[in-house]
C-alpha cells in the first residue's frame, strides 16, 4: 500500500510543479489565459501575483516530494496544506480547484491516515 501512497503523493507533487509552470512562466501566454480564463489585459496586470502564487506552488510541491523521502508527518503537514489551500480556492476563486488541487491531496492524506 505504501507504493499507492507514495504514487498518490507524487502525483499531488507533480500537480503542483505544472501549477507552479503555469503560474510563473505562462500565465500571461495563451496556454494560461486559457487554462484561468483570463483577458490578456488582465494575466498582464496579475503576472508578478501569479508568480508569487506559482512560487508557493512550488513550496507545495518540494514538500510533498521531500515527504517521499521523510517520515510520515512530513507527508501529513504537506497534504493537508494542499487539502487547505484547494478548499480556500474552492471558496474564493472556482469550485474545481476543490477538484483538480485539494482531492488528490484528500485522497492521499485518507489512504495514508487508513494503512
Amino acid at each position: 500500500m505504501n507504493i499507492v501512497i507514495n504514487i498518490t503523493i507524487g502525483i499531488a507533487a507533480l500537480l503542483h510543479i505544472g501549477f507552479l509552470t503555469i503560474e510563473m512562466f505562462l500565465w500571461d501566454k495563451p496556454t494560461g489565459r486559457n487554462i484561468f480564463h483570463t483577458t490578456a489585459e488582465f494575466a498582464a496586470q496579475s503576472k508578478a501575483l501569479a508568480a508569487n502564487q506559482g512560487l508557493y506552488n512550488g513550496f507545495l510541491a518540494a514538500g510533498l516530494i521531500w515527504g517521499l523521502f521523510a517520515d510520515d508527518s512530513v507527508k501529513i503537514f504537506f497534504l493537508s496544506c494542499v487539502i487547505i489551500a484547494g478548499i480556500f480556492g474552492a471558496f474564493t476563486v472556482s469550485k474545481r480547484i476543490f477538484y483538480i488541487q485539494a482531492l488528490p491531496g484528500l485522497i492521499g492524506l485518507v489512504l495514508l491516515l487508513a494503512f
